[in-house]
């Protein structure tokens, strides 16, 4: 059995396939423009669904049909559709500034109550106010509102389904009944039914239309609901235990703790973090993230260390502790500070500092950042035992040892060039049956390298560095004003 997973991200797409005993069959990735003018970031629906299409039929070209694909996209970007289909507006990506004065308007302890996060413009919801405010006329042709991952399905297959995790990232789904919320779509005054069915993760959207397989290569291909991008990295860790947490060291850092319990404690939702439901029921994750992991070194790279690797700029760190502190917010500051108006810093730099104690520093400022997270979720009893690491990042041995002694952690990288499809696999994969659940998916599709140990030695050295790390942000950031 071939399947597929299919990850819609923001400046691409890619769709992977694999069988059911876990072997790679192939991989096909296609790139797409983002507009960004002052306040307004947008992309095009057509843009994203073409590029989708053009992955599935250059590996079905190449592989034949495949039996099911699973869809799993980024989060809150929506689509409008008339009822013809047609797309009536470029799709606003969570960074536009559109929404911030709708936002504002909700009660922000029933929206925590409800949707498990703090009133936010990144939201669908806000933005979905601002088109109905300020394009009437738009609104009032939508037949349906969809984001990226219900818009693939449906455009395959002609149900609009989504699926709970990727629901959650609207404002609008009540993570206790795991359905749309009536009370915050009617204070929006949005009409609910123009949103999909919320569904599980895993779900069988049915088989793609005639038209569709025809024009891509394909039989009678079976369509699944996968999820949000960073739930389907989580499932493609393997990470399913409370206790468990995922470390995306990509571009963005973005650490996906699993937990029980739904947190109470508004200080959780103060710090912009989420509760979003988890593809195993009764369970939850949230997201810690920093704007610049594998970003700030790349900045490094680019700008210190031109057409050298990553793997020599490693070499070149030594074993100590760093004695200069790097703040990593070369994009602004996510979790728990969300203050986009921060800014990178290093300290102690000296005439003997050498350009690798600097690479060193970003590693180490980086984990650091991480640490922060961590101590923030633990007020909430969100304390993860293990870490699971991916991406590039989860590459470098000496940036896994630094992390695993700055927090004191275990840390097993994930052998997978693109754990967020074979996640989606997973999911589709126990959809149709070709594994009983996810844990047998796990046993075949995950690969686990050697777990990196924490140094506690190393770990005390660290904490007299992490003292004086936490105090950086509130001195630095009135000098960025």
């Amino acid at each position: 059995m071939k399947i597929g997973g299919i990850d819609i991200g923001t400046t691409g797409s890619k769709l992977t396939v694999y069988d059911e005993l876990g072997n790679f069959l192939g991989r096909e990735y296609v790139e797409y423009e983002i507009s960004r003018n002052t306040g307004e970031h947008e992309i095009d629906g057509n843009v994203i669904f073409d590029g989708v299409k053009e992955v599935i039929k250059k590996t079905a070209a190449k592989i034949g049909n495949i039996d099911v694909i699973g869809i799993t996209s980024f989060g809150e970007t929506f689509v409008m559709l008339d009822k013809y289909d047609n797309i009536l507006l470029p799709s606003m990506l969570y960074t536009d500034g559109r929404g911030i004065e709708e936002a504002k308007t909700f009660d922000e302890k029933q929206v925590i109550d409800i949707a498990g996060v703090k009133p936010n413009s990144m939201y669908s919801l806000p933005k979905i106010m601002w088109v109905k405010k300020n394009k009437p006329e738009i609104y009032e042709k939508a037949d349906k509102i969809l984001l990226f991952e219900d818009f693939i399905v449906y455009m395959l297959t002609g149900n609009a389904v989504i699926d709970r995790s990727l629901a959650a990232r609207t404002m609008g789904l009540d993570i206790k009944t795991l359905d749309w919320s009536r009370e915050l779509f009617d204070f929006a005054g949005v009409d609910i039914s123009k949103m999909s069915k919320v569904v599980k993760s895993g779900n069988i959207a049915g088989k793609i239309k005639p038209d569709m397989a025809k024009e891509l290569g394909l039989l009678d291909t079976v369509i699944v609901n996968g999820c949000h991008d960073q739930v389907a990295s989580a499932v493609g860790a393997g990470a399913f235990s409370s206790g468990e947490a995922v470390d995306g060291m990509g571009t963005v850092e973005c650490v996906t703790p699993v937990f029980d319990t739904i947190p109470k404690n508004k200080e959780l939702y103060d710090n912009s973090y989420c509760v979003v439901p988890y593809v195993e029921e009764g369970k939850y994750v949230c997201y810690a993230f920093s704007f610049t992991g594998g970003a700030a070194a790349k900045w490094y790279r680019d700008n210190f260390a031109k057409d050298i690797s990553y793997k020599e700029l490693d070499s070149k760190v030594d074993d100590k502790v760093g004695e200069i502190l790097c703040l990593p917010h070369f994009a602004g500051a996510a979790t728990p500070y969300m203050d986009a108006g921060s800014k990178a810093a290093f300290l102690g730099v000296t005439l003997e500092t050498k350009k690798e104690d600097l690479y060193k520093a970003i590693l180490e400022g980086v984990a650091y950042e991480t640490l922060i997270n961590l101590k923030e979720l633990e007020k909430s009893k969100i304390a993860p035992k293990k870490l699971y690491a991916t991406g590039g990042g989860a590459n470098s041995r000496v940036w896994l040892q630094i992390k695993a002694d700055i927090m004191g952690l275990p840390i097993t990288p994930i052998d997978a060039p693109e754990v967020g499809a074979l996640g989606t696999i997973m999911l589709a994969g126990v959809s149709v049956g070709a594994f009983s659940n996810l844990n047998e998916a796990k046993s075949v599709m995950v690969k686990e390298k050697d777990t990196i140990y924490p140094n506690s030695e190393k770990h005390n050295e660290y904490m007299k560095q992490f003292a004086k790390y936490e105090k950086i942000y509130k001195a630095v950031r009135p000098i960025m004003e």
